[in-house]
């Protein structure tokens, strides 16, 4: 039986936004908790055929769905996994049910929105985990700031609103810093889509400078590092753990931090790799 028609990474990422959605027509505080394990639930449960249908001897990606998103820039919504990314999106999966489902007696104030923004982070992970074009990447980056913040700032300890301002900063200067360094590669190689690969061949087809290709890189190091968080850009870390509730400080240790260093492998390393090996000390401090 063939699956490559099978939409199974969308299922995977919108069944939490889905559940997200359908909270807010809820208002019973022990209905509201119901719903939310169950999508969260659901998400791990639909996350698993990518442990049996994947095929792991192909170096191709697998599940690719593309259509058109902004044809006027070369944005697209193009999606899609190898081995790499579908055990990050499973880790991804089966720690947001298990945040769920450990937060039943943790929350008793604002349950609804706290639920909300927890599913609304899951979406966020899982779509930078099978995104394959920038700007859709970015979107998803995006995404996973906003919940974030509010975990922090709303449910957290005592100094909650200093730590989430701090990792909203930090987090946000790094992604501007991104956005920058890839538009500054879309037009100075002229390359037709965002999409990573399109991107790579344009570097290689135009011989990118390597001036420029170390601003380039510089860019997106400190984009991905402070996620990581590399040093010196790490110190919003111990506050956004410290302060954090206990769910919150799961999901950053169990998969968001792993983003900094997935858009490292990903995205900044195959498309410029001999900036990376001249950057490649600073990265390792």
């Amino acid at each position: 039986m063939s699956y490559a028609n099978f939409p199974l990474l969308s299922l995977i990422m919108f069944t939490p936004l889905v559940g997200a959605v359908l909270l807010l027509f809820v208002s019973k505080p022990n209905t509201i908790r119901w719903v939310a394990n169950g999508f969260a639930m659901l998400g791990f449960l639909v996350s698993l055929p990518l442990w049996f249908w994947l095929d792991t001897t192909s170096p191709d990606w697998q599940f690719v769905e593309k259509h058109e998103w902004i044809p006027s820039i070369g944005a697209e919504y193009f999606i899609g996994v190898d081995g790499f990314s579908a055990l990050l999106i499973l880790l991804a999966t089966l720690m947001g049910a298990i945040a769920v489902l450990s937060s039943w007696t943790a929350i008793t104030e604002r349950v609804k929105e706290y639920y909300i923004f927890l599913l609304v982070l899951q979406t966020g992970m899982i779509g930078a985990f099978v995104s394959l074009d920038f700007l859709l990447f970015f979107v998803f980056w995006e995404v996973m700031l906003v919940p974030m913040y509010f975990l922090i700032a709303i449910w957290g300890s005592a100094n909650r609103l200093y730590s989430a301002i701090k990792f909203f900063l930090f987090t946000l200067f790094g992604s501007a810093l991104m956005l920058v360094s890839f538009l500054a590669l879309f037009f100075l190689t002229g390359a037709e889509s965002f999409v990573f690969t399109d991107l790579a061949d344009a570097v290689a087809a135009h011989g990118v400078s390597r001036t420029a290709q170390l601003w380039i890189f510089g860019g997106m190091m400190l984009g991905f590092g402070i996620k990581v968080p590399m040093f010196p850009f790490h110190t919003w870390l111990p506050d956004a753990h410290t302060e954090a509730p206990t769910v919150g400080s799961v999901i950053l240790a169990a998969v968001l931090l792993k983003l900094g260093t997935y858009g490292f492998i990903r995205i900044a390393i195959p498309i410029l790799p001999e900036a990376a090996v001249e950057w490649a000390p600073w990265i390792g401090m």
